[in-house]
């Protein structure tokens, strides 16, 4: 598998975020992506430490994964916090569907 951080991306703005309905993506949530032939891992923050929403956010993250290809086993999502999320990571199109 021969995938860049872009097509990366690009599947994962199907991943909407579950209050918010808007892409992880867009919402900036993403800040990482490391490939390694197999392997991938996802460095990301929530809107919100402590969000109860990430295991489905994880779940589907791995599902829309694994329809390129990679087995879950070779999936990593790491949550950090540093730097914190704000509504500065956000694209002007997640901008514009909340009216900010």
């Amino acid at each position: 598998m021969n995938f860049t951080k872009e097509q990366i991306l690009k599947k994962l703005e199907e991943v909407l975020d579950p209050e918010l309905n808007i892409s992880i993506v867009d919402l900036g949530l993403v800040y990482d992506i490391k490939i390694n032939k197999k392997n991938i891992k996802i460095v990301m923050t929530l809107t919100t430490i402590g969000c109860p929403l990430i295991s489905l956010i994880e779940k589907e993250i791995k599902s829309k994964l694994e329809e390129l290809g990679f087995e879950e086993k070779n999936i990593e999502i790491e949550l950090t916090f540093d730097p914190p999320w704000s509504i500065d990571k956000m694209t002007e199109k997640a901008k514009a569907i909340l009216g900010i």
